[in-house]
């Protein structure tokens, strides 16, 4: 198997969790695509570990729905449909409003600027037209603005909502479900925080994810008549595959 580029052997004191989290990054990011499947002596081999982390990382992703297993025969990414995106969104202005509402600390002033910060990179990297980089913006922002949630499994929970949205930004839409819109009702959400109305900040939080959702949905509308088809919101898009020819994406390649 070919070592992605940037990837180096990592030594065999590489804990758990780090494999968990570099396999999970690179079924979101697209780097492991939608039915790829994922071999577990490949896997280790490229990583310099043993098999057992490797298993593990598997059927921890396994549990989330994020890969997928038909024992002793293979393991593969699992498939991503552009209609599940239309169940994330409800969950996630629901609970990041939530969130914000349980937030009852006020945020710092290093905390607002590093929001701005964030909100800023994300502005300059639509400019650019840089869909990757606006989408790591946009969810640092958001990351940042439901950090102090006392409620570890609403945090989780949003977290895991918002890492399968962008895995649908990437595979549907070349990274990026962020409109130029979403600096401005950002913003609004972090001078509410800035004068400590996290009442009004969750409204505003709550207003930006249902207007993002709108906006997708005009983006899948468009890309059903690209491709000639009535906009169906029921109709799944599943991405095409060809299961004779599954193998490591070819953009691996040295």
């Amino acid at each position: 198997m070919p070592i992605p580029n940037g990837v180096r052997k990592m030594r065999r004191s590489l804990v758990r969790e780090e494999i968990y989290r570099l396999l999970h990054e690179w079924i979101v990011n697209g780097t492991l695509q939608p039915e790829e499947q994922m071999r577990d002596v490949e896997l280790a081999e490229m990583l310099g570990v043993s098999r057992t982390p490797v298993r593990e990382a598997l059927r921890r992703l396994e549990d989330e729905g994020l890969v997928l297993t038909a024992r002793n025969r293979w393991t593969r990414v699992a498939p991503v449909s552009i209609d599940d995106a239309h169940n994330h969104f409800p969950i996630l202005w629901a609970l990041e409003r939530l969130a914000l509402q349980l937030t009852t600390t006020p945020y710092t002033a290093s905390e607002i600027d590093e929001m701005n910060d964030a909100n800023r990179a994300l502005a300059l990297a639509l400019r650019r037209g840089q869909a990757i980089e606006a989408s790591t913006a946009d969810f640092h922002f958001h990351q940042l603005v439901t950090a102090r949630c006392p409620n570890p499994e609403i945090a989780r929970i949003a977290f895991e909502q918002k890492l399968r949205l962008r895995r649908i930004s990437i595979c549907y839409f070349q990274g990026c479900l962020v409109a130029e819109q979403s600096v401005s009702e950002h913003q609004t959400v972090v001078e509410a925080l800035r004068v400590h109305d996290h009442w009004q900040a969750a409204v505003a939080l709550e207003r930006h994810w249902t207007e993002s959702y709108g906006r997708f949905l005009e983006q899948v509308e468009q890309i059903d008549l690209d491709d000639g088809e009535p906009a169906d919101d029921s109709a799944a898009h599943e991405l095409p595959v060809d299961p004779e020819n599954v193998g490591m994406p070819t953009r691996w390649s040295s």
